[in-house]
Parts: C-alpha cells; sequence; structure tokens
C-alpha cells in the first residue's frame, strides 16, 4: 500500500518533458542550492548578533549541530538497514538531475533542511521555523520534480530530523551546558585575532 502511495505522489509531481524549462531550471535551484542555507545560518548564528542574543544563539548552533549528527547517523543506517533505488534507477517518471545511483530513502536533502527547519521551530522563533519548514518543502518538492527522489524519502527525512532533535535535545539536558563551554574556550583561542578586531563575537 505505501509503496503504491509512494509511486501515485511521485507520478503527480515528478516533472515530463513537456513541463516549462523555467520551472526546471528553478526546481534545480532550489534542489541543489537552497540547502546553502543551513551553513550560511549556522555561521551568522555563531559569529554575529547583538550582543545579549550571542549565547543562546551559539546554544542554538551546538544544538542544531547535535541534531544534525543524529539524523544523518540514523538517515545512513537506515539507507543500508533498507535500501531503495532512486525513481531514475527503475526507470520510472522523468528524470533532470545527475545524481548518483546511491539509495534514495530517507533523503539527505530532506533530512537535513528538515532537522534544520524542526530545530528553529522547537529552539527558536515560530516564524524562523515556519519559514525554513517552507523553504525545507520547497526543497523536497524539487527533488521529486526533477526525478531524483520518491515522495515517502522526504516523508523519511521529516521523521528522522524529528527524532535527532528530540535526542539532541535530551543530550543537552545531560551535556550541553559542558560542551557550551568547551567549545567557547576554544573558539575564543582559535578566533582571538579577529575577535580582537572587533570583527566576530567574542
Amino acid at each position: 500500500m505505501l509503496e503504491n502511495l509512494n509511486y501515485g505522489l511521485f507520478y503527480l509531481i515528478n516533472a515530463t518533458p513537456a513541463s516549462p524549462e523555467w520551472m526546471i531550471i528553478f526546481a534545480k535551484f532550489v534542489a541543489k542550492d537552497l540547502i546553502n542555507i543551513v551553513p550560511l545560518l549556522i555561521a551568522i548564528l555563531w559569529l554575529w548578533g547583538p550582543r545579549r542574543q550571542v549565547s543562546a544563539q551559539r546554544q542554538l548552533v551546538i544544538k542544531i549541530a547535535m541534531a544534525l549528527a543524529v539524523s544523518m547517523t540514523a538517515s545512513w543506517t537506515l539507507g543500508h538497514l533498507f535500501p531503495h533505488d532512486r525513481p531514475f534507477v527503475d526507470h520510472i517518471g522523468s528524470n533532470f538531475l545527475h545524481h548518483a545511483a546511491d539509495d534514495s530513502f530517507p533523503s539527505d536533502h530532506g533530512t537535513v533542511i528538515f532537522t534544520f527547519a524542526l530545530a528553529f521551530l522547537f529552539w527558536h522563533r515560530v516564524w524562523s521555523g515556519v519559514v525554513l519548514m517552507v523553504i525545507a518543502l520547497g526543497i523536497a518538492w524539487s527533488r521529486v520534480y526533477l526525478g531524483v527522489h520518491w515522495p515517502l524519502d522526504m516523508l523519511g527525512g521529516l521523521l528522522v530530523g524529528f527524532m535527532g532533535c528530540l535526542t539532541a535535545q535530551i543530550l543537552w539536558n545531560i551535556m550541553g551546558q559542558q560542551i557550551y563551554r568547551g567549545l567557547q574556550r576554544v573558539y575564543r583561542v582559535c578566533f582571538a585575532l579577529p575577535i580582537r578586531k572587533g570583527w566576530i563575537r567574542d
């Protein structure tokens, strides 16, 4: 039943040779480039911001890193335990994005961006989480639209991301402050010069 749902949703979303060229171009941008918002926002949150908020921002960054580590490990494990071919490997639908013929479930892109969006929903502000969730859904759509993933690959990424955030919160409650203080010390030593120049926060 799930496989039938997977196929039905895929054919509903997947582009065809008759799809507008501008939609293909837009989908490629969303599928390949929007994921860069993750390292960009992580760097901004750690390095800059109002002085009174920097500590909270850096704790958020650490929680996100923990959640991503857990979710990506779980994604890799699930991919090896439950291997599933990508649509183009089975010659299903149309493919518009070059991709290695590795396991598709769960989606790595989906796992990263959904973990990131959920982290902001849980630990930052609701509006920022909602914006990132819209971006996550766009990335999920684009990768199905271009034929490199199944819809359930993206649902798998969402569920793994939720598990990653939950696990990260548990780990944070146990050892979060110690990790934060340790990373702060390492950061201040490694970035002493730009901190002294005032280019980044201390």
